[in-house]
């Protein structure tokens, strides 16, 4: 039978790969993002929406997706300080139009794009919602970039709460907080090549779907809260 996805992020990176590597031919797929795809999927329909505006993007994906029903969504989004991993940080620099924005994208627009479709995800026998994280929500990271940090740490709190809102409607609500990525190598790129080039310091997007993919074949008699996925050699964690 097939199935429905929401995916957002879908522009580039971890979220084009989600959409070469997760849905099936005959699945439906909605992909929202700023900017187009680089390389479109014959059955995806692309939403273009600035989550950075809430209450507009909500809206915009509603009015395309209707009552249709949903069986997984999939929040990949995530923006960091300008300055982020660069020697220069100063939180104290951090202007109030970065601020606001990093909230209202990385925060905001999910919890409101999340609640506009639980009608849509009620209407499957098995849906999940999973959000993508970082290690940057986990405690005792060493990451300096603070705002970034707090809206990850926000995803993880998110996850809780709303499972016991949904549990008797049997929607599994999962977080996959992730290290750092090899985003510049394609799904083609054979794994042991990532490896070799990037000297095995980067998680292979490949490893990525594959844990997607597993909390997606979970029945609804599973609740999959939490995946910690940092790289083999990050010290961040």
């Amino acid at each position: 039978m097939s199935k429905t996805y929401v995916i957002y992020g879908v522009s580039k990176g971890l979220g084009q790969a989600m959409l070469e590597a997760l849905p099936s031919a005959d699945d439906l797929v909605y992909g929202i993002s700023r900017s187009q795809p680089r390389d479109s999927q014959p059955n995806l329909h692309w939403i273009a929406a600035d989550l950075s505006q809430p209450e507009q993007a909500r809206d915009q994906v509603k009015a395309v997706i209707g009552s249709e029903k949903v069986d997984y969504l999939i929040y990949n989004v995530g923006i960091w300080e300008s300055l982020a991993f660069d020697p220069a940080y100063n939180f104290q620099q951090c202007n109030d139009a970065e601020i606001a924005a990093m909230l209202s994208t990385n925060i905001h627009a999910s919890i409101l794009a999340i609640q506009s479709l639980l009608d849509n995800l009620k209407r499957s026998e098995n849906a999940k919602i999973i959000l993508i994280g970082s290690t940057w929500g986990l405690d005792n990271h060493n990451g300096k970039e603070v705002v970034f940090s707090a809206t990850k740490y926000a995803l993880r709190g998110m996850i809780h709460a709303l499972r016991e809102n949904l549990r008797d409607d049997r929607i599994a609500v999962s977080i996959l907080n992730l290290g750092y990525l090899a985003t510049e190598f394609s799904l083609e790129t054979p794994v042991e090549q990532v490896l070799q080039q990037s000297n095995a310091e980067l998680i292979p997007l490949q490893d990525v779907m594959l844990a997607l993919k597993f909390i997606l074949s979970t029945s609804y008699a599973s609740c999959v809260k939490e995946i910690n996925m940092p790289a083999m050699a990050d010290h961040n964690v």
